[in-house]
Order: C-alpha cells, then structure tokens, then sequence
C-alpha cells in the first residue's frame, strides 16, 4: 500500500493507492507524506560511512539523535544553505514511519508498529557538527529534513538498494542489507526508553559517499521499492 498526501485547491489532503498505480500520483502535487511529532535519526549504521569519518570503532549500541519537526519538507521543496554556511552535506537514508503507541516493543513485535517506509535525506552541516561535538545544532536547521515521496508499506526494510544522485551524479549506493542494526532492532532499541506515537518518523542512518552541496544543486534520494525524493539546493537569502 502506498500512502501519500498532495496539494489541491489550497488544501493537503491524502489518499491511498496500491504498489501497482503508482504512476498516476506524478500528476499530483504531492507534499511530505508525514508530519511527525518526533524524528529519532540513527548515526553510524553503516560500517563503511563509519570509516568515511576516520578509524572509528563500531558503537555498542545505536548512536541516537532528534531531528526537529520543523525541519521538514516535501518533494520539490529547497534545501536552505544557511547564511555563513562552511558545508552542508547530503545523507541518503531509509526512513519508517510508526503506525501506533509504540513503547518496550521486542525486536519480534516491532514490525507491528510500523506503518511503511519513505526516503529522507539526512541534512547535515558538517562543520558545525564537527565543532560542537554533537549533533543537535548542525541537523536542525530550517529545511534539514526532506522526506517523500510517500510512504509504502508490503516491502522488505531491510534488504533494498538506496542511492543519492547529485546534479546527475550516483554519490552513494548500497543496500539496506548492510545495516549494522536493521529496522526492527533499531524500533525495539528505541523504544525501550522513548515512547514512538503515530506518525512519528525513526530514520536510519546513511551509507558511505556523503559529501557537500552548494546553491543551485538537484539533490536525489532513491530507494529500491519506493521511488525518489527530489530537492533543490539554494541559498538562504
């Protein structure tokens, strides 16, 4: 099932359709999918991204962080680079959106609280990262959090090719069978000490290839089973 939500006369509304009628959503204009409450974002799920950063070892545990609700936009939208900005890079990742109450779920139990699975892109200004010592500041900037095209449910997380392009370009390409920690470990992880309400958006960390963008650049999120997410790179003016 694909759930999806557009702009019509003024107004979001949303629909539903099945896996095979996809094609008839390109006439509409869709927005993002989801307005969570919530983003708990996963870091260094990817042994490779891992290295990109230098010989660090693998976490214990799943490396979390919040990305802010108002962070988010939709298919087509812009990406702001902010004023003084040094680089801000791309992060192609899966996302799941939770279907309902979701607290001390098993890794068993887990797939029942998941809705489907959309395409995010993980905004990042590295360098205000790297200078913080923590994530907060460099992944909440206005814009930060593309997600879309829509939501689909009926596929496998874990086992799905996931690709950026920029400006025409493959950056990253992998496969969602290289998580360190799949989907419904990383939701009974969390959900062992933050409840996740319906709507709320878990992301999933990135493969290695991420790099900076600059104003002007067509930024694409791929995922094998759901579609592509499309933005555009300007500066904040």
């Amino acid at each position: 099932m694909i759930y999806y939500r557009y702009l019509e006369d003024g107004k979001i509304k949303q629909g539903t359709t099945d896996n095979e009628n996809v094609s008839a959503l390109a006439e509409k204009t869709l927005v993002t999918p989801v307005t969570p409450n919530k983003i708990i974002a996963v870091g260094l799920n990817y042994l490779d991204h891992i290295k990109e950063f230098g010989d660090r070892p693998v976490p214990e545990n799943p490396t979390l962080f919040i990305k802010f609700p108002d962070t988010v936009i939709g298919p087509n939208d812009d990406i702001l680079l902010p004023a003084g900005y040094d680089r801000v890079d791309y992060e192609a990742e899966l996302a799941v959106v939770i279907s309902q109450y979701c607290y001390k779920v098993s890794i068993q139990e887990a797939k029942n609280y998941i809705l489907g699975a959309t395409c995010l892109n993980d905004v990042t200004e590295r360098t205000v990262q790297k200078k913080d010592g923590q994530w907060i500041r460099g992944k909440n900037y206005p814009t930060f959090c593309p997600v879309g095209p829509y939501i689909v449910s009926g596929i496998d997380y874990n086992h799905l090719d996931i690709k950026s392009t920029l400006n025409g370009k493959v950056m990253q390409s992998s496969n969602t069978e290289h998580f360190i920690w799949n989907v419904y470990e990383l939701v009974s992880f969390i959900s062992q000490s933050i409840p996740l309400e319906a709507g709320d958006v878990v992301t999933t960390g990135t493969p290695n290839g991420v790099s900076g963008m600059k104003d002007g650049d067509e930024i694409i999120i791929e995922i094998e089973g759901i579609g592509k997410l499309i933005n555009y790179v300007k500066e904040d003016k």
